[in-house]
């Protein structure tokens, strides 16, 4: 064939191909290097080698061997309940979660143990201390101490919530009963307040819904109603800081029994007067309903003054209760540093449910004062009230009830009588 047919040069096509070739190689190694610095690869997390073996030992050795290092108060110190009761928690956690068992990996390698697993969680939420602050000692890293903290808080609630937090039964009251008789509050259940917690790492775009002026960072707020003994049973937390008790008290779910007439009657006299609804004891912020009791602001006769200093004293009671539950949890004293609220939640109904665990095994041990404690002499019978349930069968009563609770002409009754009541119980005691 004659190549002069064919002037196409195929050298040259070449030459071009190979230049067109190298500027495409470069430009995609420009891209490359670019995104690589703008988007860097994610490092593997560093193995550090823990002997969990060891690690448990030394912890059967310190606190749960027949001789251990530490005795049984440096033990409530530190888990801040006795011994049985945490055991208790160990042995019901592990027999209902697999995550809470011993377990070996592919490699026949011992893993946690259920019982440093417990104690990572009560150490976070005793000391509030970070994750990672437990792992020289338990030997578990940070991400693996949350996953503890989260799923021993979820499984306490799931466990014992419908025991350690529920409205108080027939018996329950019985008792509060027969204390606040004896304290000068016929029909008195207890005290009902608020709480703030401070959350640290809120969400940018909630802090103007969680931040009050008066608190000046943002929280979220937590209602409660506990008797004489700190048993707490009422809690509604999640509320944000911005709100007041009052606008608490519209969301909380604390009145939705007595409306419904799912809750025992309480029937008692007050100054010879009859009553039949049981109240909390509140502060001033509260609204002027038959099922709370406030104080008297600027007292001017003596029983008025009296009534003040008993009824302030008794309203204490949810404070004290406050006060230990942080004292005991300082996760929830501290600024909470979670993200999700769902997380807050858990931690501080657990919390609460653990605290009155606590209550119910050493209520005993500092309430006998109220055993020893009788003013007969002075009421006259130290007898408590009777009760009786009745059950609102139809929608109808539902509506009185609503109303009756919020009668503002029977709590000036039920304040005034008590007032008299007060007096005529405690005014001439010269050891009040």
């Amino acid at each position: 064939m004659d190549p002069s047919k064919f002037p196409f040069d195929i050298e040259a096509y070449k030459r071009q191909s190979e230049i067109e070739d190298t500027y495409i190689l470069n430009y995609f190694s420009e891209r490359r290097k670019k995104i690589e610095e703008d988007f860097p690869p994610r490092t593997k997390r560093k193995y550090f080698k823990r002997d969990h073996i060891a690690a448990n030992q030394r912890l059967v050795d310190d606190y749960f061997s027949n001789q251990p290092t530490y005795d049984d108060a440096m033990f409530r110190r530190r888990f801040r309940m006795r011994k049985h009761v945490f055991l208790r928690i160990v042995g019901d956690l592990s027999s209902t979660d697999d995550y809470f068992t011993q377990r070996f990996d592919a490699a026949n390698k011992e893993g946690i143990s259920p019982l440093a697993k417990c104690t990572t969680a009560m150490r976070m939420l005793a000391y509030g201390v970070a994750a990672d602050a437990v792992d020289e000692y338990i030997k578990i890293g940070g991400t693996t101490a949350l996953e503890c903290l989260r799923r021993f808080c979820k499984r306490i609630i799931q466990l014992y919530e419908k025991e350690y937090l529920r409205a108080p039964t027939q018996e329950d009251l019985q008792r509060i009963l027969h204390v606040s008789e004896m304290r000068g509050f016929p029909g008195m259940i207890g005290s009902i307040d608020c709480m703030h917690w401070e959350w640290k790492n809120c969400p940018t775009a909630w802090k103007g819904q969680f931040t009050r002026g008066d608190k000046g960072t943002t929280t979220v707020i937590l209602e409660a109603v506990a008797s004489h003994d700190l048993w707490i049973w009422h809690a509604f937390f999640g509320c944000p800081g911005t709100l007041n008790d009052i606008n608490v008290l519209d969301r909380s779910p604390v009145f939705d029994d007595v409306e419904q007439g799912n809750t025992p009657r309480v029937n008692f006299l007050v100054n010879q007067r009859p009553y039949n609804m049981a109240y909390y004891l509140a502060d001033s912020i509260y609204p002027s309903y038959p099922t709370f009791v406030k104080s008297i602001r600027l007292p001017q006769s003596e029983p008025d003054k009296l009534f003040a200093e008993v009824q302030e004293g008794c309203r204490k009671d949810i404070e004290h209760a406050f006060g230990v539950l942080q004292a005991r949890f300082k996760i929830i004293r501290e600024p909470a540093r979670m993200w999700d609220i769902d997380d807050l939640a858990i931690i501080m109904r657990s919390c609460i449910i653990l605290h009155n665990m606590i209550v119910e095994d050493e209520r005993d041990t500092y309430i006998q004062r109220w055993n020893d404690y009788d003013h007969s002499e002075a009421s006259g019978s130290s007898t408590p009230q009777p009760f009786s349930t009745e059950v609102l069968p139809a929608f109808a009563n539902h509506v009185r009830a609503r109303s009756k609770l919020r009668d503002s002409s029977v709590h000036r009754e039920l304040q005034a009588d008590l007032v008299k009541h007060i007096w005529a119980k405690f005014g001439m005691l010269n050891d009040f």
